[in-house]
């Protein structure tokens, strides 16, 4: 499902954007440090801030996310579906290791703390 040549919007290099939906129908748009690559037909999202996002999610695990492409320049959007949160294991691990290294580079530590790992499925790329 997802190609390879996607890997490197996957970076981190360019924040980028998860929009969902209350079941009011009320659109939230929040920005994200990562979007990371789990598998051919998982990616895991960093969860930091997202109150809204978060609650969205419970009534409505469908997303839109939009990546961008450092060397290119060009948007990437999956469409996926919310599985879980990870606190623990390689993921987890992995990217709260960049986000460590991203957040020190910008003096952000105190700032930027992974408090999970959002696991989705893909259902589609564009």
């Amino acid at each position: 499902m997802l190609p390879d040549k996607i890997k490197p919007a996957l970076q981190g290099v360019y924040p980028s954007h998860i929009v969902t939906c209350s079941r009011a129908g009320v659109p939230n748009i929040a920005s994200l440090s990562q979007v990371w690559y789990v598998d051919d037909h998982h990616v895991a999202l960093s969860f930091q801030f997202f109150r809204k996002t978060s609650l969205n999610l419970r009534d409505n695990p469908f997303a839109f996310v939009k990546v961008l492409d450092p060397d290119t320049f060009m948007y990437w959007e999956l469409e996926v579906v919310y599985l879980r949160t990870e606190t623990d294991g390689d993921v987890f691990r992995n990217m709260a290791s960049q986000l460590d290294a991203i957040s020190s580079l910008i003096g952000f530590e105190e700032i930027f703390q992974l408090k999970g790992a959002d696991i989705y499925k893909v259902l589609s790329v564009y």
